[in-house]
């Protein structure tokens, strides 16, 4: 038996004891993918296990991520320090770094976490965008510091789920030619085989995205996966799906079963298992020493590599130091020292403006100082304004598309700064976080507020890996008007403040959206912000508070003389301009009112005690909020005394102001509100 070999089936007993040990898991992928794993990583990634973070490295998506166990052999074999023996003894164990299903951990070698089927696929496709356009940025004749692949494996529930599909139809058009990924085509799902409910052509769909699709017809021919490959990565316009026939937990009694899909082997199945591939039964986490050198060799490889690249850097800050300094801050997540210089701030005397109007001002003074904001919306920049005005389309240089309607001045090619994601929110969300791990860009998002339910799993994944990406989400409530219930968000920004982890940033006018986009843009995780499609008054900072404000999440906007109010308005987003009227109206009447503006429930909960009861003084039990949302959490806030104005049914067709005024959205139902307190 050659080593190679040998390898490949000491991947597969140490993946298997890995679970056993646990007594849970996912034994079939591993059993049956071990030689596409050993493939890759052995064969082409090109990565440093000394220094998992180096910016040049080939990327691994495990999209299958049931299949961890895999993974964590292969890390560990690799010679990821952090992915101890250990480590893998404690598979699925309180606080091990080897967790059910993938977790990201640069320091372990983990480049992402892939939780629901397919996002791994659809995150895979951010990594390769990221690469591609930093690449056209800063690479120089002679001088590619930015030149590597994505790899993945991935299953038939990658590719049933349709975030993937949405994924794989954009990276098609985007010609993203490095990304490569091996499909473990087994024909087993947990539940069944998968010609009960999975009977397309995948072939053909693959090639009606623009995929270039190669076969491999025995999944355990390591020369066939390895030229297949190689075929792939002499493709540079086509991104490719790797077919690759297996058998779900090859070698055990259970093969080509749905049985051992998700579930740990018996005892004596392990044994029966052992036997076929003539192991050591009483031997758990056996690794010869001559399989555990050939594979430690990545080790010296990857500092090789990196050795050389780090050579070519050199030169290159010699030539172009400009460029350089700018590349290395950007891959180590540092904004440009100016890079809020040109925020702009709102006079009152400015006119009504809806604050997805100003975002898009604002958004676009950040990106002049601050290359690393890239993104796009779901086909809807009209609408949310978040088009980054004179800095390209990203799209690959096809001749005349330039010329098509909706392309944004500036350079068109990988170099561009606007995405069009087309009408794909699932797949949008799930490549934003690609384009945050691979790093050296901070990604943003756009389409309307009810939408981002589509977008639900990738924020959760976000929050869930701390990624820095920035969600854009208008039309914020029911005071969108006449588009109706269908797009008036309800329950929507109650939703993602229940995520954590999650920035949920509501501002009020102008001034509070330069500080939310300002917020937004210095975070280290992920921010939603929302915005109105109705325009709101510029609230007079010379007569009220400052909006600085916001970076507390809720502050004092206006006050009354006396140092205990009678009464609290809280509110956010539009609702607090008629907080403002209720309180002139009542201040006028002699009631003493104070106005609480709270744009973010997320940044007011970071603050000392001592300054939210600056705000909400425990001795004050009259208290209003009012938002136009689900009232759920708002009783923490007024407590048991206090009214909460919100909406408890779906939204109606109708003028925007109708529609707010019907809904009890008015300062005469706000008096109407605090006289009954």
């Amino acid at each position: 038996m050659n080593i190679e070999e040998l390898s490949v089936k000491t991947i597969r007993m140490l993946a298997l004891d890995t679970i056993q040990k646990a007594n849970s898991g996912h034994p079939g992928l591993p059993l049956g993918a071990a030689p596409m794993a050993y493939a890759i990583f052995k064969k082409f990634l090109s990565i440093n296990p000394k220094n998992p973070c180096w910016v040049n490295r080939d990327r691994f998506v495990l999209s299958a991520g049931h299949g961890s166990a895999l993974l964590y052999a292969m890390l560990y074999l690799s010679g990821f320090e952090k992915m101890t023996l250990e480590e893998l003894k404690n598979f699925r164990q309180w606080e091990s770094k080897t967790p059910g299903h993938p977790e990201y951990d640069l320091e372990c070698g983990v480049e992402i976490t892939t939780g629901p089927l397919g996002q791994g696929f659809a995150t895979g496709v951010g990594m390769a965008i990221a690469e591609s356009h930093l690449a056209a940025t800063y690479n120089r004749p002679g001088f590619n510091l930015v030149d590597h692949y994505v790899y993945a494996i991935v299953s038939d529930g990658d590719l049933m789920e349709g975030v993937a599909a949405e994924a794989a139809s954009l990276a098609g058009h985007l010609q993203l030619g490095k990304l490569i990924y091996l499909y473990d085509n087994n024909h087993i799902s947990l539940a069944s085989e998968t010609g009960l409910h999975y009977s397309e052509d995948v072939r053909k769909r693959f090639e009606a995205y623009n995929w270039q699709v190669l076969e491999v017809e025995d999944g355990n021919d390591l020369a066939a996966i390895e030229k297949a490959i190689q075929e792939a990565k002499a493709d540079s316009t086509h991104p490719s799906l790797i077919m690759v026939t297996t058998h779900i937990g090859y070698g055990s009694p259970k093969q080509d079963s749905f049985e051992v899909h998700g579930s740990p082997l018996k005892p004596e199945e392990v044994v029966a298992t052992k036997k076929f591939y003539n192991w050591p039964e009483e031997n758990p986490f056996f690794i010869p020493e001559d399989v555990l050198n050939h594979m430690r060799e990545t080790v010296n490889k990857g500092s090789q590599a990196e050795k050389e690249w780090n050579a070519v850097f050199t030169e290159y800050t010699k030539k172009y130091p400009a460029e350089a300094e700018e590349f290395e801050k950007r891959m180590k997540g540092i904004l440009p020292e100016n890079w809020a210089q040109d925020i702009p701030s709102y006079p009152p005397e400015t006119k009504n403006i809806a604050t997805r109007s100003v975002g898009g001002e604002v958004m676009n003074a950040i990106a002049k100082n601050c290359p690393a904001l890239m993104g796009g919306s779901a086909d809807l920049d009209p609408s949310t304004n978040t088009v980054l005005k004179g800095k390209g389309t990203f799209h690959p240089p096809v001749p005349e598309a330039e010329k098509m309607q909706g392309v944004v001045a500036g350079p068109f090619g990988y170099s561009g700064r606007n995405i069009m994601f087309g009408i794909r929110e699932h797949a949008m969300g799930s490549i934003l976080n690609g384009m945050a791990l691979h790093g050296g860009i901070i990604p943003y998002g756009a389409t309307f507020l009810t939408f981002s339910d589509y977008m639900r799993p990738a924020i959760r994944l976000a929050a869930l890996s701390n990624l820095h990406v920035i969600y854009v989400f208008t039309h914020d409530s029911i005071g969108l008007g006449e588009d109706g219930p269908t797009h008036q968000p309800v329950e929507h920004i109650s939703s993602l403040r229940t995520v954590p982890n999650l920035m949920v940033i509501r501002p009020a006018d102008a001034n509070e959206t330069a500080q939310a986009w300002k917020i937004a843009v210095g975070a280290k995780s992920p921010v939603a912000l929302i915005f109105s499609r109705q325009k709101l008054p510029v609230i007079d900072q010379t007569k009220y508070a400052s909006a600085e404000g916001v970076a507390r999440g809720a502050y004092v906007l206006a006050d009354c003389d006396s140092s205990t109010p009678d009464l609290i308005l809280i509110a956010s987003g539009s609702e607090v301009g008629l907080a403002l009227k209720a309180y002139e109206k009542m201040t006028a009447e002699g009631t003493k009112v104070r106005v609480v503006s709270m744009p973010s429930w997320e940044l007011f909960e970071q603050q000392s005690e001592e300054y939210r009861h600056q705000v909400l003084p425990l001795s004050v039990k009259k208290r209003i909020s009012i938002e136009a949302g689900v009232p759920i959490g708002w009783e923490r806030y007024v407590g048991t005394q206090g009214i909460v104005i919100g909406v408890n049914r779906f939204g109606a067709s109708a003028p925007g102001e109708l529609v707010m005024e019907k809904f009890g959205f008015s300062v005469e139902n706000i008096i109407q509100k605090a006289k009954s307190l």
